[in-house]
């Protein structure tokens, strides 16, 4: 596969076509909630890696600062990447993400690397796929989440406070880099895809689009995750729609599931995870948020041990919200297998509502 492989301009509409692949986590996930693995970049900081550490032999002579740039650790520090991974399948996750949050061509070339995004999502989905295999038992399959960021870019909202009309990326160039990206992570041996930290709708639509051909092209279905971030205590992210507004926005993907990420905490998350599992009633439910809010005096970055963390998750379970749930920032394989003791006492949220099409789909994978 070579960076100028380009989906269709035109996406041919997806059909309900079964699993290829993770065709036995729908029925994981009615019998019990699924755990998600925590965050990866907090866990990285724990490392203290230094420019060096980040260039590696490899990009020692490039011209920019490097450092920061934890999708190029895969091909520098591949044994950081490794011992994350395996530390939180220990810690009993389910599901655990690539390090490729940022490993879009719109991404890296803030580091003038774009030319390295393909090569970083082959090889981290190799790793996480490795580390999956390595704790897979017949009672207790893992599965690799082919992890797809935002990118620090947005298609719906204008950089410059003085001219509302500019964009510094369109719909166009986030789509081929989303195609290129969950192209690579397929072939890489992800089972799902992960499209997360939704903050701009329109990016989240442009890689729904890109994995919806790549999928018409390859013959291959994928489960596929979504989740948004509530930015503030209106409810909203940050391109200003609503809980309820961002579900109906996507919902044409039909996900396996739909849920929240990052911004708020569990604690301040509440209302929304609840809005969502009301509303999302033929899918199911995710929520992974972070450790509470930032705290640069604490070890991770943030305030919440792994009791408090898996005491509100556990909350959001007893409540009937969940059917998967981990961690993002500040989180760590503590807390993670904090989450996991207390949400196994729970059954996961029963889907409801008009379920007949959804359940059929979810049989027939």
């Amino acid at each position: 596969m070579s960076s100028s492989a380009s989906p269709s301009l035109t996406a041919v509409p997806v059909e309900r076509r079964p699993y290829t692949r993770a065709a036995q986590l729908p029925e994981i996930m009615r019998q019990r909630i699924v755990i998600l693995d925590g965050a990866m970049g907090t866990m990285i900081q724990r490392y203290k890696l230094t420019e060096a550490d980040y260039r590696g032999a490899r990009f020692a002579d490039h011209p920019k600062d490097l450092k920061g740039n934890n999708e190029l650790l895969q091909l520098t520090k591949p044994e950081v990447i490794r011992e994350i991974h395996e530390q939180y399948l220990a810690a009993g996750a389910d599901i655990i993400e690539t390090n490729t949050f940022g490993a879009t061509t719109v991404a890296q070339d803030d580091y003038e690397l774009p030319e390295l995004a393909i090569e970083m999502n082959l090889v981290a989905a190799r790793m996480a796929r490795e580390a999956c295999d390595k704790f897979s038992t017949p009672d207790k399959p893992r599965f690799a989440a082919g992890a797809i960021g935002p990118t620090p870019k947005t298609a719906s909202i204008s950089p410059d406070v003085n001219d509302p009309g500019a964009r510094n990326v369109d719909f166009d160039t986030l789509r081929q880099a989303y195609y290129e990206q969950a192209r690579a992570l397929m072939e890489g041996g992800c089972d799902v895809f992960l499209v997360e930290t939704i903050f701009d709708t329109l990016n989240a639509k442009a890689a729904i689009f890109a994995i919806d051909q790549l999928f018409e092209d390859t013959g291959e279905r994928l489960p596929i995750i979504i989740s948004g971030t509530v930015t503030d205590a209106s409810g909203r992210i940050l391109s200003g729609q609503t809980v309820s507004a961002f579900w109906h926005s996507v919902r044409h993907a039909h996900p396996l599931a739909i849920g929240l990420n990052c911004a708020l905490g569990a604690a301040l998350m509440r209302p929304y995870i609840e809005e969502l599992s009301k509303i999302a009633g033929d899918t199911f439910v995710s929520c992974y948020p972070n450790a509470g809010l930032p705290n640069p005096m604490s070890e991770t970055g943030f305030d919440e041990t792994p009791d408090i963390t898996g005491g509100l998750v556990e909350d959001f379970a007893r409540a009937g919200f969940l059917n998967i749930a981990g961690g993002c920032c500040g989180t760590t394989p503590d807390h993670i297998a904090a989450i996991a003791e207390r949400v196994s006492h729970y059954r996961p949220r029963c889907l409801h509502g008009n379920t007949t099409g959804f359940l059929s789909s979810l049989a027939a994978a």
